[in-house]
Parts: C-alpha cells; structure tokens; sequence
C-alpha cells in the first residue's frame, strides 16, 4: 500500500503538464506605437522657408545716408535726452515720439542715431527705440567709440 500511495503521486506531477512561458509582444508594440506617435505630434520642425527676414546689407557706401538726413538722438547717464543736439524733455515714449517726428520734417523714414552715455540705464535707450517704433521709423542704429589703449 505504500507503493501504491507513492505511485499516485507520481502519476499526480506526470499527469500535470508543465507550461512553457510565453512573452505577449503585441502590449509591447502598442506601448511603442504610442510613444512614436506622441514623439511625432510633439515635434516641432523648424522651416526657415516660412520666415520672412529682410536682413541687413552693409556696403562701404555712404549714399544711404546722404539721401536722408538721420536723427541723432542723445542720453546721459542721468536721462537727459537731446534730439539733434536739441536738449529734449522726456514726458513719455509718445510724447517722444512726436519730438522724432517733428526733427523727421518731410522724412518718411529716417534713420535714427542713438548715442548713448556708458553708463546710461538700457531703459533710457529702449525708451528712445520704443518711441521711434510708434513714430513709424524702422531703421535705428548706434554710434559706438572705439576703447583707447592707456
């Protein structure tokens, strides 16, 4: 009876049939699929076709200038302001740029000359930027001094 009871068990574990692991790819796959596609709408391609940029030409001319005369504009350190060596009180960027359209005349769009102090504040001279924009001149540019070796 002893053998009986141990061939049993035996004939229990043979007639349990062991099953192989399977890995099911297609989770995988659609995990892939979703992270392609997100990678794909999120991406933003750059098309500098699609930007139209006039760029600034230099030329060892000077008959840009001569065919218009540019508006000089000054600023110290302290924020005083001067348009065409003309010492100019700034009552804000508007009246400031009724001040530019009064030195402009006839000029439809002069280039404007900033000539800005070391030491003056970068809002003084976006203050000067901001009132040539709401006058309608576009084309601004700044005087610059070469350092001395001492």
């Amino acid at each position: 009876m002893a053998n009986a009871s141990k061939g049993q068990q035996m004939n229990f574990r043979r007639g349990r049939t062991r099953e192989e692991p399977e890995i099911n790819l297609i989770p995988m796959i659609d995990v892939l699929l979703v992270i392609l596609i997100f990678l794909m709408v999120t991406t933003s391609y750059s098309n500098f076709a699609q930007l139209q940029i006039n760029l600034p030409q230099a030329s060892g001319e000077e008959g840009a200038l001569a065919s218009s005369k540019p508006i000089h504009v000054a600023v110290d350190a302290s924020d005083h302001y001067a348009v065409n060596s003309v010492r100019t009180a700034f009552n804000g960027v508007v009246d400031f740029a009724e001040a530019l359209r009064k030195a402009a005349g006839d000029q439809s769009d002069p280039t404007i000359v900033i000539n800005a102090d070391a030491k003056a504040t970068h809002q003084s001279v976006i203050n000067i930027m901001e009132a040539a924009r709401i006058a309608g001149y576009g084309r601004i540019t700044f005087t610059t001094q070469n350092q001395q070796n001492k």
